[in-house]
């Protein structure tokens, strides 16, 4: 196209091209309230699922259940780690008052360790009255692996209802992830835990932040998320 077809008209004045718009105040404070009522919203979220945590800590759902399911820790050489007996200790009480005709001990083992935390479990419970035939071992290096590996056996055998145990901190999230997983799940939480308080605390704000995540994508998702 020649200069001159792309002059303008005489007496036509050409149309400026049009400018950038810049976003106005109202726009910014559009952006800011959302922001703020998003950030808000998932403070309340964690102070609820943060209370939910520390009250499910508290309670004692402890009942006849087709099984009591522990969930494993720390152990040392075919030794239970002081924070793994207090969860042992309680599965003893609760199978003196004949809740369950079965135990799960639950956990594999790191690299390296020859014992799992189950088998270290297993043994712990049968020199402590526990008969060895009552006892179901499986392995998982999470929870919800080693709560699937439980349902998996427990469901083969005919049962559904469990009282998970554990420490107090845990215990909402494993019962969450069990009721996922199709158990009927209650919890009964050790109350001899060696963990001190703040060690508590922390660790209802983490559980806290995964439970708040969890109720809202699925823990199965959330775990394959996290790794």
């Amino acid at each position: 196209m020649s200069a001159e077809s792309a002059a303008p008209e005489p007496g036509v004045t050409p149309e400026p091209a049009p400018a950038l718009r810049r976003p106005t105040a109202r726009r910014w404070r559009i952006v800011a309230v959302v922001v703020a009522s998003l950030v808000g919203f998932a403070l309340v979220w964690f102070g609820v699922s943060w209370r939910l945590v520390h009250s499910t800590g508290r309670s004692d759902q402890a009942r006849p259940v087709d099984a009591i399911v522990v969930m494993g820790a720390a152990q040392y050489d075919g030794r239970p780690s002081a924070q793994f007996a207090a969860r042992l200790d309680h599965v003893v009480e609760l199978w003196e008052r004949g809740l369950a005709e079965v135990v799960v001990t639950t956990g594999g083992n790191r690299p390296g360790d020859r014992f799992t935390e189950a088998g270290t479990a297993a043994v712990y419970l049968s020199e402590r009255g526990v008969p060895t035939a009552a006892i179901i071992e499986v392995g998982g290096t999470t929870s919800f692996g080693s709560l699937e590996l439980a349902r998996d056996a427990l469901t083969a055998a005919g049962m559904q209802s469990v009282l998970l145990v554990s420490d107090p901190f845990h215990s909402l999230r494993i019962r969450l992830v069990a009721q996922e997983l199709g158990l009927v799940a209650y919890v009964s939480p050790t109350r001899t835990s060696p963990l001190t308080a703040g060690e508590q605390r922390t660790s209802e704000w983490r559980e806290a932040l995964g439970v708040g995540v969890g109720r809202v994508i699925g823990f199965r998702r959330l775990l394959d998320i996290t790794g």
